[in-house]
């Protein structure tokens, strides 16, 4: 059955229309247009603003479950459930360094969950556990590990359909491996890597057009060594997503790489849970202990992040003196742009899902619309 969202400032994210009416059929947006169709069931939205559902490409765990702890279909349903409250309607669950059985359940029940419910859930992101030991972060050091040959073509045949974004240290790959990771089209980001400027700058010229969490677990900025950080500032190709907490990032930190990034900067939560409703958390090597709104490790380590992807939205618009417009593609075209996917999510046009955000004109009162979810889901 058709139906027209009318009356709505709509966000597509190459242009902002006033007075819009968004068709829909099948959970698929049919057209943008100006005119409400005769004999159609409507859903008016009194002047408000509409957006793409926000893309998350790095989170962690829903409001209750983890997915490295237990990477079932369960957690997976918890981590979506969750995040459609907070606007997110598209996700990447991901996986820390963890043993090979743990990831090879992983990429299954992604599969699995996808077969089942083909929209919402588009792949795995896995962060590890190929990093350099000296910046693991919060990664349980008994899992960090160099690729063997054998483990890495055995990760790349069982996941290359699912996972989507895979975080390396690539210092820790000899040649050959590296170009068989490059050649499976997975997309590589770098991070959790001691790479100096020069060596990023290289690493960049293959192909690789994205890191992990900006400034975190990486080599900073200095002005005799540039690092990573400065490598990825410098280079107009490569993507670079900020968890955007204060904590992570100073937010003149994120303001500056900002302005240097542009279109290239994104946001992404990297939660732990969500909703801030566990206290503590401990898996094999791996803690977690909520503390002043932020979790850290029994080392003092921040250990993953508390913020939803509508908090990220909020501080963006709040602290990096940008429009909601703005913050908006920092959540949505931006990120499906950074993982080859601008053509299929994160704008408003025809053939895209029906998977939307509706929100004021500060961002500080937002619901989830998502048509493109059975049965229908509104926050």
């Amino acid at each position: 059955m058709k139906q027209a969202i009318i009356n709505a400032t709509v966000h597509t994210g190459d242009e902002i229309i006033t007075n819009g009416v968004i068709i829909i059929e099948n959970g698929i947006i049919l057209s943008v247009q100006k005119e409400t169709p005769n004999d159609i069931e409507t859903i008016d939205l009194k002047g408000k603003h509409i957006a793409p559902g926000f893309i998350d490409i790095q989170i962690n765990g829903g409001e209750k479950l983890y997915f490295s702890q237990t990477p079932t279909e369960e957690t997976i349903q918890d981590i979506y459930d969750t995040s459609l409250q907070y606007g997110t309607t598209h996700i990447l669950p991901c996986l820390i360094s963890s043993s090979r059985e743990t990831i090879i359940n992983g990429i299954e029940a992604v599969r699995s969950y996808m077969k089942k419910y083909p929209n919402g859930v588009i792949g795995m992101h896995l962060e590890g556990p190929f990093l350099n030991p000296l910046k693991r972060g919060a990664h349980p050091i008994d899992q960090v590990r160099k690729p063997t040959n054998e483990e890495l073509e055995e990760i790349i045949r069982l996941g290359k359909d699912v996972i989507k974004v895979i975080t390396i240290a690539p210092e820790c790959f000899t040649e050959e491996q590296l170009n068989m990771l490059i050649e499976s089209g997975i997309v590589i980001s770098i991070g959790h890597s001691t790479v100096t400027y020069q060596e990023a700058q290289v690493y960049f010229s293959k192909g690789i057009k994205l890191v992990t969490h900006l400034f975190n677990a990486m080599t900073q900025f200095g002005h005799r060594e540039p690092g990573l950080v400065g490598a990825t500032l410098e280079n107009e190709n490569v993507y670079a997503p900020v968890i955007l907490d204060g904590a992570h990032c100073d937010y003149a930190a994120a303001k500056l790489a900002y302005r240097l990034k542009q279109d290239k900067f994104f946001l992404i939560s990297d939660a732990t849970f969500l909703g801030r409703k566990i206290a503590s958390f401990k898996w094999n090597n791996f803690d977690a202990y909520l503390e002043d709104g932020f979790y850290r490790n029994s080392e003092g380590s921040l250990a993953g992040a508390t913020i939803s992807m509508l908090e990220a939205v909020q501080n963006a618009y709040n602290h990096l003196e940008v429009s909601a417009d703005e913050a908006i593609q920092m959540a949505t075209s931006r990120v499906a742009a950074a993982i080859g996917l601008e053509n299929q999510i994160g704008k408003i046009k025809p053939g895209f899902p029906a998977s939307f955000v509706q929100f004021n004109d500060n961002l500080s009162e937002i619901k989830t619309l998502n048509f493109s979810k059975t049965p229908f889901f509104i926050s």
